[in-house]
């Protein structure tokens, strides 16, 4: 279910945000291209106003084009433009605004003619630059001083990303409304279910103790003995599943007020040492590589009981004469559980479905053996309740239970 709501979330989140990452890409980029049009316009109309020329051999300008063009203003932008001759040498000065022409214009004016050697229209980033020109060698330099439109971009850029900031708390907040809404009837359904399943078991649990004594005081002789043995054995079956239903009924009602500081190195060392007997009759070896004294805030049954599941189920699918391996390391923020056994190979495709409810792989093989499917279940909503993460994979022959908790001492 906390996963339910966690891709919900996520899926919401990421949606939401894209649009308002979208729109604020969208705005950012249509104000830098309508900014990077109108300079480049400037830099191409005065450039077209310079070509007219009186004589090829006489570079003047016409009297009426010189004053067309020291009467050309340009309202939204600071322009310069630079009258060469045939040696690219600077004959005439205009500033196309009301600011007049600094010793930097003039500066960068030469030092633009001095490094081109070939004519070039220059605008480049106008997050970056200071100025776009126009150079068309031996007839003019037009220079547009963007500085202005670089602190409006950067200010709007900056203006964007604070908002979609802003915004992303929003989101966060909106999507969190959305996920509870959705989910709520998933949650009222998984609850009612949960509670269902509890209820049904212990209802069962007393009917089926009756039963089950009842079946004790039967007279047994050659007549009925096969069919009250099939009874008895029915009923072992039932009362095992009910068992596995009230363990799974409370792994999903653990509270953290129930826990406290456990030794969990002695916890699984001593777990460990009751299933060798178990083991041995499968020929199979157990061996413990625990660190020593690792204390953990949990609950001390349910970590028993996860450990006992990982166990049984590793001598379950293990082969003979083979070596399960149970392992405990500890690290500055983690303490890992494994264990490992050599046999039966989980395929890649059933990873996760393992820990679901009744799931089983082989049904065959766990008819036979009373299994039901609910014990990797059980232990999932164990370390679930610890905050931890479970998993399962196997690799050359030998399959891995991994359990992962942050480390906590409280």
């Amino acid at each position: 279910m906390e996963n339910l709501k966690k891709k919900t979330f996520f899926t919401i989140f990421i949606i939401i945000s894209l649009f308002a990452v979208f729109f604020a890409t969208f705005f950012n980029v249509q104000t830098y291209h309508r900014e990077h049009t109108g300079i480049l316009n400037n830099l191409t109309r005065m450039r077209n106003l310079t070509m007219q020329r009186h004589e090829p051999l006489n570079k003047e300008l016409k009297p009426m084009d010189a004053e067309e063009l020291h009467n050309r203003k340009v309202m939204d932008y600071e322009v310069y433009t630079f009258i060469l001759n045939d040696d690219n040498d600077i004959i005439d000065k205009i500033s196309h605004s009301d600011n007049a022409i600094s010793e930097e214009i003039i500066t960068k004016a030469k030092n633009i003619i001095a490094n081109n050697k070939a004519s070039k229209i220059k605008i480049g980033c106008l997050y970056w630059n200071k100025y776009a020109y126009n150079y068309e060698e031996g007839n003019s330099l037009t220079i547009v001083n963007i500085t202005n439109t670089r602190n409006m971009l950067l200010t709007n850029l900056l203006i964007s990303l604070l908002l979609v900031g802003i915004g992303e708390l929003v989101i966060y907040i909106i999507s969190k409304k959305i996920t509870e809404w959705i989910t709520k009837p998933v949650v009222m359904s998984f609850n009612r279910e949960k509670e269902f399943v509890a209820n049904a078991s212990h209802e069962l649990k007393t009917p089926l103790a009756v039963m089950m004594a009842s079946i004790d005081c039967l007279d047994i002789n050659k007549k009925n003995e096969k069919w009250i043995n099939n009874l008895k054995s029915e009923a072992d079956r039932m009362s095992n599943l009910i068992t596995r239903l009230l363990d799974l009924s409370k792994t999903e009602y653990l509270k953290k007020e129930n826990f406290s500081k456990n030794d969990i190195s002695m916890i699984i060392e001593k777990r460990a040492l009751t299933f060798e007997s178990l083991a041995y009759e499968k020929k199979i070896t157990i061996e413990n590589n625990i660190a020593q004294n690792v204390n953990f805030f949990c609950h001390k049954e349910s970590i028993d009981e996860l450990v006992a599941i990982l166990i049984d189920n590793a001598i379950s699918h293990g082969k003979e004469n083979s070596k399960i391996k149970v392992n405990l390391g500890v690290s500055k923020n983690e303490i890992k559980l494994e264990i490992i056994n050599e046999g039966d190979s989980i395929p890649e495709s059933e990873y996760e479905k393992i820990f679901e409810r009744f799931y089983r792989s082989d049904k065959s093989h766990n008819r036979k053996s009373g299994r039901y499917g609910l014990g990797l279940a059980i232990a999932k909503n164990i370390v679930n309740a610890h905050d931890g993460n479970i998993r399962a994979y196997s690799k050359d022959g030998y399959t891995t239970f991994e359990v992962k908790f942050k480390k906590n001492e409280h």
